[in-house]
């Protein structure tokens, strides 16, 4: 098989798995829009000659928010593009059957990534320059950057932004490419049936990592930076981040356990929509963990820096001290990150939800002409929606506990967190409604097809 005919097979893959790409090209875009807004401070602070606090302030932004939207980006792309390839096991074993080399079949999938990630890239920089003008703006209104330093968008932006997402796109790609090619034909027909969910090596010794290193700021929080007031933010609030992100890789693991022991329960409990939930969470592992990924980083993250946030006021209210500037500086870090994340995370989990449910359009037909009902489909996916969400909340929960305990140990000696209940069940409540809503209105959308014409493409 020549390249011209795998250009062409490619382009028609494009065309037939939009869904799919659709949600690789929003994370690429959405990545690259945050990193250049924030990688602009940068620029502005070069171009304004600012000095003093305010060229710090400005270099925190860039350097602490950016970099954990460096970090969350590359994980979304690599999770986005993973799904896509995924769902397209079948097609890459029928490739090999007919004669594509893993050579051409790694061409495919890394041409196709780098070409999301620069047109994604490109359309993200008036976003960008857009969230930029938003973040300077916040800072003049809290007379942490002088008024007189206008906003500037230039090399930083431009080379962290469209940089940094086409290097982890095609990084991205290439481990997926390996991973695909690497298999045996028989072995890639059978995992595209089945969806066991299996771990690599490597993401678990990944995974290992960034737990330890969150545990590792956990302990230096409570030891080193006891009594060390809001200091203890600097290794305190990343920990929740670091530990979402290495549970998130086991996420595949967990999500074959949690199906395991509601599997029984539902199909004795649940009727026909608890049985159907049953046998597809069973068949779609790896895909419930894609799923289940941005719920667990949403919730980590929010309830995270709220509290923690929250734990801070608390202490300087007992104080009877007035907030610093730097203090102000932190809150201020501390709400832009939980905004950030927050908008990132909700719009990922509705991408890869919609993507993988319009993937399921096929099965949903077939599930129909076997004599499921469209509201016994719909009740399936919706028992599926509550125990993802219910899965998020609970690792998302105990991620987050690597920041919340230590912070309130070195902080004011007490492992239990200041804040309101309502604002964790508000968390909580944000996760239920965007994953339920849906994937309620993706599956909606897919029934409504006739059974016989979803079933046949």
């Amino acid at each position: 098989m020549n390249d011209m005919t795998m250009f062409r097979l490619a382009i028609s893959s494009v065309r037939k798995r939009t869904g799919a790409f659709v949600a690789s090209f929003l994370a690429m875009f959405l990545g690259s829009a945050i990193l250049m807004g924030f990688a602009s401070m940068l620029d502005t602070a070069e171009a304004g000659d600012a000095t003093g606090t305010a060229r710090e302030t400005l270099s925190i932004m860039a350097n602490v928010v950016g970099g954990w939207g460096l970090l969350l980006v590359v994980f979304a792309v690599t999770s986005t593009l993973t799904l896509s390839v995924r769902q397209r096991a079948a097609e890459m074993a029928l490739l090999k059957s007919v004669g594509a080399t893993p050579a051409q079949l790694g061409r495919m999938i890394v041409g196709e990534a780098a070409g999301l990630a620069l047109v994604a890239a490109l359309l993200g920089i008036v976003p960008g320059m857009l969230i930029g003008r938003g973040l300077l703006g916040m800072l003049h209104d809290t007379n942490q950057v002088p008024a007189d330093i206008g906003y500037s968008f230039g090399p930083m932006a431009l080379s962290m932004g469209i940089g940094i997402t086409l290097v982890s796109a095609v990084g991205a790609a290439l481990i997926t490419a390996r991973r695909t090619t690497r298999v045996r034909v028989t072995e890639s027909l059978t995992a595209a049936a089945v969806d066991t969910g299996r771990l690599s090596k490597k993401r678990i010794v990944f995974a290992v990592i960034f737990l330890l290193v969150a545990v590792q700021e956990a302990v230096v929080t409570i030891t080193v930076m006891d009594g060390k007031g809001s200091d203890a933010m600097a290794t305190s609030g990343q920990a929740d981040i670091l530990a979402a992100i290495g549970l998130a890789l086991l996420a595949p693991a967990i999500m074959r356990r949690v199906t395991a022991l509601v599997a029984g329960p539902l199909r004795l409990f649940g009727g026909a929509a608890g049985g159907l939930a049953a046998d597809t969470m069973r068949r779609r592992t790896s895909a419930l963990a894609s799923a289940v990924t941005p719920i667990i980083l949403f919730v980590s993250t929010a309830v995270g820096t709220l509290f923690l946030q929250a734990t801070e006021n608390a202490a300087m209210d007992a104080s009877g001290l007035a907030k610093t500037n730097e203090q102000k500086n932190i809150e201020t870090l501390n709400f832009v990150v939980i905004g950030m994340v927050v908008l990132f995370t909700a719009i990922m989990l509705v991408n890869t939800l919609v993507a993988a449910t319009a993937h399921r359009r096929r099965e949903f037909g077939q599930t129909r002409l076997a004599g499921a009902t469209p509201g016994q489909v719909l009740g399936g996916v919706a028992v599926e929606s509550a125990v993802l969400t219910i899965t998020g909340v609970v690792v998302g929960t105990i991620a987050s506990v690597f920041t919340i305990v230590p912070f309130g140990l070195a902080r004011s000696d007490s492992a239990t967190p200041d804040g309101s209940v309502w604002t964790y069940l508000g968390v909580v409540a944000l996760a239920a409604v965007l994953t339920g809503a849906t994937a309620y209105a993706a599956t909606r959308r897919a029934v409504r097809v006739p059974a016989v014409e979803a079933a046949l493409n």
